[in-house]
C-alpha cells in the first residue's frame, strides 16, 4: 500500500521542480509565523500563512523549471550577500586579541599588525605605502 503511494507520488513529480533552498527557507517562515501566532496575536496571520502556503505549493509543483530555478538563485545570491557580512565580522572578532586590523589610507586594503610591537612603520601590501601606527 505505501510502495503504491511512494511509486505513484513519484510518478506524478516527475518533471515538476520539487524543494530547493528558497522553498526550505519559505517553509521556516512559515513554521516561524504559525509558532509566533500562537503566543503573539499577529494580524493578518492566518492570511499571511495561506499566501506563503500557496507560493510554496506552487513552486514546488511547478513545471516551469528554469524559472523555478532562476528565483532560487535570485534568493542564494541575497543570502550569500547578507551572510557574507556576518562572516567578515565573526573572523575579524576572533582576530582581535592578536592582532590590530587597520586599513591602509590610500586603498583600504586591510592590514593585519601584531599586537604589543610599539610603534611600527606599515606597508601596504598591495600599494606599498607607508604609514605609521601603534600595534
Amino acid at each position: 500500500m505505501f510502495n503504491d503511494f511512494k511509486y505513484r507520488f513519484s510518478r506524478f513529480m516527475q518533471g515538476r521542480y520539487g524543494v530547493d533552498s528558497l522553498s526550505r527557507f519559505l517553509s521556516g517562515v512559515l513554521i516561524a509565523i504559525i509558532v509566533l501566532g500562537l503566543f503573539i496575536p499577529i494580524p493578518f496571520s492566518g492570511l499571511i500563512t495561506l499566501a506563503l502556503l500557496v507560493i510554496l505549493y506552487w513552486r514546488m509543483f511547478s513545471k516551469n523549471i528554469p524559472r523555478r530555478y532562476e528565483e532560487n538563485q535570485k534568493f542564494l545570491e541575497l543570502k550569500d550577500k547578507f551572510m557574507g557580512r556576518f562572516s567578515n565580522f565573526s573572523s575579524n572578532v576572533s582576530q582581535f586579541k592578536e592582532y590590530h586590523i587597520y586599513k591602509c589610507p590610500r586603498c583600504n586594503q586591510k592590514i593585519r599588525i601584531p599586537r604589543g610591537k610599539g610603534h611600527i612603520m606599515v606597508r601596504c601590501p598591495r600599494c606599498g605605502y607607508e604609514f605609521h601606527k601603534k600595534s
